[in-house]
């Protein structure tokens, strides 16, 4: 996602508190849209797809969040804080939502185990990215 970062820093209306912690964030909140969607592709080849049936609607659920969210923190034209501040709670929320079903299933499942691992660290980027738009 290299070319992400170049991209934005390309951009002439280049936020002046933007940095690269920002463009990090970005990356590991698209990051793991791709990494729940991936899972719950994965849970839908398991022979006991009804069991996972929750876990992949939740895997769904983040993953729209966590690329809506994205999409919206690349954008620097006319910020929003407080839009910014409600679109990363709101992801905060359904990775940590998503990580708590992944684990009930990541002792049979590999790929739930390695979904809720990236959604806790997303939770924390989350954690970090709200404590800077509310500086």
């Amino acid at each position: 996602m290299h070319k992400l970062r170049e991209m934005m820093s390309a951009h002439p209306k280049t936020v002046a508190s933007r940095n690269s912690d920002l463009d990090s964030a970005v990356e590991a909140i698209a990051s793991c849209a791709q990494v729940c969607t991936s899972c719950a592709d994965a849970c839908l080849a398991e022979p006991m797809i009804a069991d996972l049936v929750r876990c992949i609607r939740l895997n769904l659920d983040c993953a729209d969040v966590c690329l809506a969210t994205s999409q919206v923190l690349t954008r620097q034209t006319a910020i929003e804080s407080a839009l910014w501040r409600d679109l990363v709670n709101a992801c905060r929320t359904a990775c940590r939502v998503c990580a708590e079903e992944c684990e009930r299933h990541a002792d049979m499942h590999e790929h739930c185990r390695i979904c809720a691992e990236h959604c806790r660290e997303c939770v924390q980027v989350c954690d970090g990215l709200l404590q800077t738009v509310s500086a």
